[in-house]
């Protein structure tokens, strides 16, 4: 038999804080577990062994965070003496310490997140490993709004504090989608500290929205983008190379920013840009027209093996350039927007819609369409897509280059 109990011993200073700690009798050997909870000697009730009450509303709301974190650090060496005796396991008093201190380093989701962001890191998940640094990030600042400590054990995660960091969310200004991709991760989170055995599920994100809402896809006309191509931004360098970059997406079949960025001075031959599309892992091939070599040519040779004036050395991280780049130029296309008298948000990734949404007008089959952009996202798609000539997509984007003549 194990077990644990709820101790306070007070301070030899009257006016001070006494300590709580956790008592554990395993095989009468008697082991204690400072915990980090103090109050003073007035609210400990010693007939319950329970912290009691204060009259002070501050101090009765922090006594009230103290009971509960007590609740749960005796769930957690409950739960580890559960799963001992369920496996037969044969465990001393110290054991049992060393496991508890262990779950509790682990259960930490900054910790926890950090270790899985080291592990998608290690096995080339770059992507992946940004969007989870994201949202812990996003997490920690919504915990430091309202308290100083910026992390938060996994098992003290319930469904009141998640609809509280969506509230927190829209108070931002976010749009449900975005609250909607952080509260995912979370989720992705808590479910694999639940599958590692670390945490019970407590279904905090029950009533919480984790869906995709359906977004308007911004894309803007021909004529808007023969604007934004003939603006006089002479003596601007900044918004000229960020409006080279915006048609040079366009002209590349909205070709993605990062795609762009890596395209390689070998990727370059007979005419031709082939590369692998990092999204989808497909390759694509796009004839490299005269408007496109002249974009090049205002630049001057890129000392790297990067063909565009986008990665200029090579020993630097090159996705941290990229995104930083990326958002420095969606800042200045939304200055050329409002130069350009275009209402929408301006964004590079504007330029792939559009490019899409001019291709439908043009009557272009939704299939070459699709095949151009290097889409993916339906089976049926990338079987037909699979055997189709690229010709009928190059013809497709000469048209509608020669509507920006």
């Amino acid at each position: 038999m194990t077990s644990i109990k709820v101790k306070f011993r007070p301070s030899a200073n009257a006016d001070s804080e006494g300590v709580i700690y956790y008592q554990i009798i395993h095989e009468r050997t008697i082991r204690q577990i400072l915990s980090p909870h103090r109050i003073f000697s007035s609210e400990w009730n010693a007939g319950r062994s329970s912290v009691g009450n204060s009259r002070d509303r501050v101090r009765e709301h922090y006594l009230i965070e103290i009971r509960r974190h007590i609740y749960l650090d005796i769930a957690r060496l409950q739960r580890i003496i559960n799963q001992y005796e369920r496996r037969g396991m044969i465990f001393t008093a110290d054991q049992l310490v060393a496991e508890y201190f262990r779950r509790l380093n682990r259960c930490s989701l900054s910790r926890f997140m950090k270790s899985l962001i080291a592990d998608f890191r290690k096995s080339g998940q770059l992507r992946t490993a940004e969007t989870y640094t994201s949202a812990l990030h996003s997490v920690q600042n919504f915990l430091r709004s309202y308290r100083s400590n910026p992390d938060i054990l996994l098992d003290a995660i319930d469904g009141s504090l998640m609809e509280e960091y969506q509230n927190w969310h829209k108070l931002r200004g976010n749009v449900p989608n975005t609250i909607s991709f952080y509260s995912r991760i979370l989720r992705a989170v808590y479910n694999r500290a639940v599958e590692e055995d670390l945490i019970p599920n407590l279904h905090p994100f029950r009533h919480v929205y984790t869906g995709v809402a359906k977004t308007h896809k911004r894309a803007i006309s021909i004529a808007a983008i023969k604007e934004i191509r003939h603006l006089d931004l002479s003596g601007q360098p900044q918004l000229d190379h960020a409006r080279d970059m915006f048609i040079m997406s366009f002209m590349l079949r909205g070709m993605s920013f990062i795609d762009m960025a890596m395209l390689k001075k070998s990727d370059l031959a007979d005419g031709r840009i082939s590369y692998v599309r990092r999204k989808t892992r497909q390759r694509l091939s796009i004839e490299w027209t005269e408007e496109m070599q002249r974009i090049l040519n205002k630049y001057p040779n890129n000392p790297t093996d990067y063909l565009l004036p986008i990665i200029r050395r090579m020993s630097v991280n090159e996705r941290s350039v990229v995104h930083n780049l990326n958002h420095s130029i969606n800042q200045r296309l939304k200055r050329i927007a409002e130069m350009a008298g275009i209402e929408i948000p301006l964004t590079l990734y504007v330029a792939r819609h559009s490019w899409a949404s001019a291709a439908l007008t043009k009557g272009i089959p939704i299939g070459v369409i699709s095949e151009g952009m290097g889409h993916s996202s339906e089976q049926t798609t990338r079987i037909y897509l699979a055997n189709l000539d690229t010709s009928p997509v190059d013809r497709a984007n000469a048209l509608l280059l020669r509507c920006l003549e």
